[in-house]
C-alpha cells in the first residue's frame, strides 16, 4: 500500500477521479499507461484544477513532465509562488455602422481597381490583337505586358506613400477610416507579382522603395509581406527562411497597432516563425525554426534563441558556411530575373494565349465578331470545349512537368556542396523547389494512397511503403524532393515543410533529411536535415524539431522547444484491429474507392468552374465591342463578376457535398465510412477565402459555409476547417495566418469536437487552436501559440506559448 497523501496530492486525485469517473485514484498510478487517460482527457483535468482556488494551477507541460498524482503535488510544491494570471482588458464593443462603412468603402475600393484593370485590359487587348505576324504580336505583348507588370509593381507604392506618407507606431480601431487606408495598401502590396521575387535581390530593393531600411547582403525568402515598412529594419547580411512572419503590425481586441521590427547584422531568422511587434535582434543573433518573439522581447547580440516563446539555446542553425556572393553578382541575378519576366513569361501570357486562341478554327464562334452570339448555344460548345481541353492540357502538361522537367535539373546540384546565392546552381535550386511544390496535384491526391505514387514521381524516396490510405495530407512542401526520405509505416498529416536546404547570407547547400519509419507527423512542422529523431516517434502538431542532443525513439514531442510525451495512448489504438490483416485490405479498398470519387468530384468542380469564367470571359469581350471606356469597364464589371461568382459556387459545392447539414463531433477510424464523407470536404477549394482577409465580406462567406460568427468579427487571415465545428463570438480579432482546426487524426483514428469562441476574443499571428477548446469572452492568445485540445481559457485571460499556458503577470521580455 503506498503512502497516505498530503492535502494536495488528496485535492488533485478527487478532481481527477471526477474526470475520469472512478471512485479514487491511486496517488502513484501512471496517467496514461495505468489510467488509460489521453491528453483530451488530461487537458479537461488541468481545466477543472484551474478553477479552483485551493490549487496551484497546473499546465499539460506538468502533467507529461510528472504524470503521476504524488509526482506531480510534489513538482508543484517545489515551484516558487507564481504571480497573478496576467488580465486582458474588456474589448470595447464594435460599431455596426462603422463595420458596414468600412465594408462599402472596401468595396469602392475593389471596383475601382477592376475598372482600370478592366480599361487597361481591353486597350491591350485591342492593341496587340492589331498586330500582324508573330514577331509583332510578340512585341507588342512585351511591351504591353511590361508596361503592366511595371504599372501593379508600381501602384503599391505610390498608395503607400499617398495615403499614409511614413508609417509610424501607432494604434486605430479597425473599421475605421485610417483602417481603410491602411487595408488598401496591404490588400496592394498581397496582389503584387513582387511577391513572387521572394529570395531575390529585386524584392529588397522593392521592400526599401516601400521605405523600409535594409542593408546590404539581406536575403529574405518569406513571402509574407510586411505591410508597414518603414517600421522595418534589417542589418546587413541576415537570412529570413519561408514562412517567417514579421508583418509590423498586430490585430490586438478590434485595434491595429503598428510597431517596429529591429533585426540587426548576420541575424539568421529560421522557417514557420513569427516576429510580434517591439522585436529587437542584435547582430548575429539567431531565432531557431519553429519558434515565436513576442511583442518588445529582445534577443541580444550573438544570442541563439529557440522556441514559443523563444528561450536560449546553444543550438548554432547557421550550418552552411559562406561563399563569395559579390553586389555585381547580386545585381546581375537581380536584372536577369526582370529581364526574363518582361521578355519571356509576360509575352507568353499576353500574347502567347491571344496567338494560340487565333489559330484553332473550331473556336470561330468565340473568337470572330462577326460570328459571335451569346444566344447561341454553338458559343457555349465552343466555350466549353476549351475550358474541357485547356483544363486536360493543364493536367497533363503539368503532371509531365513536374515530374520530368526538375529530374533533368537533378544532376546540376550535389548534396552537401556548398554554393554560392544568385547564380546559376541558385536558379536551379529555385526551379526545382518551385516545380516540385505545385499545390494542385498534392490536394488532388493527397489524404489518399495516390499521394505515395505522386510524391515518389516528383523524387521522394519513401522506401517499402505500406499503405494506410492516408499516408500524407494535401500540404506538403521542401526545398528538393530528392533529399526527402521517409520511412515505412509512417503517416503525415497537413503542413509538414521538409527543410533539406540550408542558407547562409551568401551560400546555401542542400542536404538529406530523413524521417524514420512508424513516425507520425501532426499539422504545420518543419523537419529540417540533421533532425534528431528516429524510429517509432510522434511529432506533435507546430512542435519544433530537435537538432541537438539523442536520437529520440518511441516516444512523443511536443512544444517548442519540444519535451517528451507518451508515443500513444490506450484512446488511439482502439482501432487498431482494423489496420492489420485481411480486414485492412477490405476497409483500404473501399477508401481508395471513396478517395477516387472524391478526386473526380475534385476535378469536375474544378473543371466546371473553368467554364463558366471562360463563359463570362468571352461575354464580356463580345459585349465589349470596341466602346472605349464603356467596354473597358464592362471587362472589369466581369472581373468582380468572376470573383463573386467563384466564392457562390465553391461556398455551394461545400455545402452540397456536406448534404447542408452540419459536422457532429466524432472519434472513429479512418477506415470508417464516415471519415471518408469528411475528408471529401477538404478537397472542395476554398484558397477565394483569403482574398476578402480584413473585410465585412470573409464573416459573410464564413456564415454560408456554417461557421457560427457573430457581428463584427475582424478576420485577418484566419482559416477555419471544419466550418459547422466552429463558434466565434462577437468582435472577435481573428490575426493573419492563425488556424482553427476542430480535428486530429493520429495514428489512423480521426477525432474532432466543437471549438467554442467567446466574444472579444484574439488570436495573435500563426496561432493555431486545437478541437475541443473553449475560449472565455475577452481572452487573448499570444502570436505562433498552439492552443491544445481541450484546453479551456477562461475569460479575459492572457495566454501564451507552445503548448500554451497562462501568461503570469507582467509579460517577461528578454534581456541580455
Amino acid at each position: 500500500m503506498g503512502k497516505p497523501g498530503t492535502g494536495t496530492e488528496t485535492v488533485l486525485a478527487e478532481v481527477l477521479a471526477g474526470v475520469v469517473r472512478k471512485e479514487a485514484i491511486p496517488l502513484d498510478s501512471h496517467f496514461f499507461d495505468d489510467l488509460g487517460a489521453n491528453s483530451l482527457v488530461m487537458a479537461h483535468f488541468c481545466a477543472r484544477v484551474r478553477k479552483r482556488d485551493d490549487l496551484p494551477a497546473v499546465s499539460m507541460r506538468d502533467v507529461y513532465g510528472n504524470p503521476t498524482i504524488r509526482s506531480l503535488a510534489a513538482a508543484l510544491a517545489d515551484t516558487s509562488e507564481p504571480s497573478a494570471p496576467a488580465v486582458a482588458e474588456p474589448p470595447p464593443s464594435g460599431s455596426t455602422a462603422r463595420y458596414l462603412l468600412c465594408g462599402l468603402l472596401q468595396f469602392l475600393v475593389f471596383a475601382v481597381y477592376c475598372a482600370l484593370a478592366g480599361l487597361v485590359t481591353g486597350r491591350g487587348y485591342e492593341w496587340v490583337s492589331g498586330g500582324s505576324g508573330v514577331a509583332q504580336v510578340y512585341l507588342r505583348s512585351a511591351i504591353f505586358g511590361g508596361a503592366v507588370f511595371i504599372g501593379v509593381c508600381t501602384v503599391p507604392v505610390v498608395a503607400k506613400w499617398v495615403l499614409v506618407g511614413r508609417w509610424k507606431e501607432t494604434e486605430f480601431p479597425v473599421w475605421s477610416l485610417a483602417y481603410v487606408r491602411f487595408w488598401t495598401v496591404k490588400a496592394l502590396l498581397h496582389a503584387n507579382p513582387m511577391i513572387l521575387f521572394a529570395g531575390n535581390p529585386l524584392y529588397v530593393l522593392y521592400l526599401r522603395a516601400l521605405g523600409a531600411r535594409i542593408g546590404k547582403g539581406v536575403t529574405i525568402l518569406s513571402h509574407s509581406v510586411p505591410v508597414c515598412t518603414d517600421l522595418l529594419t534589417v542589418g546587413e547580411g541576415t537570412v529570413i527562411r519561408k514562412d517567417s512572419f514579421f508583418l509590423c503590425y498586430q490585430a490586438h481586441a478590434g485595434r491595429i497597432r503598428t510597431g517596429r521590427v529591429t533585426l540587426g547584422s548576420g541575424v539568421y531568422i529560421g522557417e514557420k516563425t513569427a516576429l510580434d511587434i517591439g522585436t529587437v535582434m542584435g547582430d548575429g543573433a539567431q531565432l531557431g525554426h519553429s519558434s515565436a518573439l513576442y511583442d518588445d522581447a529582445r534577443v541580444p547580440a550573438g544570442g541563439r534563441v529557440h522556441g514559443s516563446p523563444a528561450q536560449a539555446t546553444d543550438v548554432d542553425y547557421v550550418r552552411v558556411p559562406a561563399a563569395d556572393c559579390s553586389t555585381a553578382r547580386r545585381f546581375g541575378y537581380g536584372l536577369a530575373a526582370l529581364l526574363q519576366m518582361v521578355l519571356v513569361y509576360v509575352p507568353l501570357a499576353v500574347g502567347g494565349t491571344y496567338m494560340v486562341l487565333t489559330v484553332v478554327p473550331a473556336l470561330d464562334h468565340l473568337l470572330d465578331p462577326n460570328k459571335r452570339d451569346l444566344n447561341s448555344a454553338r458559343f457555349y460548345g465552343e466555350a466549353l470545349g476549351l475550358s474541357l481541353v485547356a483544363f486536360v492540357a493543364f493536367v497533363v502538361l503539368g503532371f509531365t512537368s513536374v515530374s520530368l522537367l526538375p529530374r533533368l535539373l537533378r544532376p546540376l546540384l550535389r548534396p552537401d556542396r556548398v554554393y554560392p546565392l544568385y547564380g546559376f546552381h541558385y536558379s536551379v535550386q529555385r526551379a526545382v523547389a518551385r516545380l516540385t511544390n505545385l499545390k494542385f496535384f498534392k490536394w488532388l491526391c493527397g489524404d489518399s494512397s495516390y499521394i505515395v505514387g505522386y510524391l515518389k514521381a516528383i523524387g521522394y524516396d519513401l522506401g517499402e511503403v505500406e499503405q494506410t490510405g492516408s499516408n500524407f495530407g494535401t500540404e506538403v512542401q521542401h526545398e528538393t524532393p530528392y533529399l526527402a526520405s521517409v520511412g515505412s509505416g509512417t503517416m503525415v498529416a497537413d503542413g509538414l515543410s521538409i527543410v533539406n536546404a540550408d542558407f547562409s547570407s551568401t551560400s546555401f547547400r542542400l542536404s538529406h533529411a530523413s524521417i524514420g519509419p512508424r513516425n507520425f507527423l501532426g499539422n504545420n512542422i518543419a523537419y529540417p536535415s540533421g533532425g534528431r529523431t528516429g524510429d517509432n516517434c510522434l511529432l506533435a502538431t507546430k512542435v519544433m524539431v530537435p537538432l541537438d542532443g539523442e536520437i529520440r525513439e518511441g516516444v512523443g514531442l511536443l512544444g517548442s522547444p519540444c519535451f517528451e510525451i507518451p508515443r500513444s495512448v490506450e484512446r488511439d489504438s482502439r482501432f487498431d484491429h482494423l489496420r492489420e490483416g485481411d480486414e485492412l485490405k477490405r476497409r483500404l479498398t473501399l477508401k481508395n474507392r471513396a478517395n477516387l470519387r472524391s478526386m473526380g468530384l475534385y476535378l469536375f468542380v474544378r473543371w466546371l468552374h473553368w467554364f463558366v469564367l471562360t463563359v463570362l470571359g468571352f461575354a464580356a469581350v463580345d459585349l465589349y465591342g470596341g466602346e472605349g471606356i464603356g467596354g473597358g469597364l464592362l471587362i472589369g464589371a466581369s472581373l468582380m463578376l468572376g470573383l463573386g461568382f467563384t466564392a457562390g459556387y465553391y461556398v455551394l459545392v461545400e455545402r452540397l457535398v456536406g448534404g447542408f447539414r452540419p459536422l457532429e463531433p466524432k472519434l472513429c477510424s479512418i477506415y470508417d465510412p464516415y471519415f471518408w464523407w469528411h475528408e471529401r470536404l477538404w478537397k472542395v477549394p476554398d484558397h477565394y477565402i483569403q482574398v476578402f482577409n480584413g473585410t465585412p465580406f470573409k464573416n459573410l462567406i464564413w456564415r454560408l459555409l456554417g461557421v457560427r460568427m457573430g457581428r463584427r468579427v475582424f478576420d485577418d487571415g484566419a482559416y477555419i476547417t471544419e466550418r459547422t465545428l466552429t463558434a466565434i463570438g462577437d468582435d472577435c480579432t481573428l490575426s493573419a495566418h492563425t488556424k482553427v482546426q476542430s480535428h486530429s487524426q493520429e495514428d489512423g483514428t480521426f477525432k474532432s469536437e466543437l471549438i467554442t469562441i467567446g466574444n472579444g476574443c484574439t488570436l495573435g499571428v500563426g496561432a493555431l487552436v486545437h478541437y475541443g477548446v473553449s475560449m472565455g469572452d475577452g481572452a487573448v492568445l499570444a502570436a505562433d501559440s498552439f492552443l491544445m485540445k481541450g484546453e479551456e481559457m477562461p475569460a479575459l485571460s492572457r495566454w501564451g506559448g507552445n503548448p500554451a499556458v497562462a501568461q503570469r503577470g507582467a509579460v517577461v521580455h528578454m534581456t541580455p
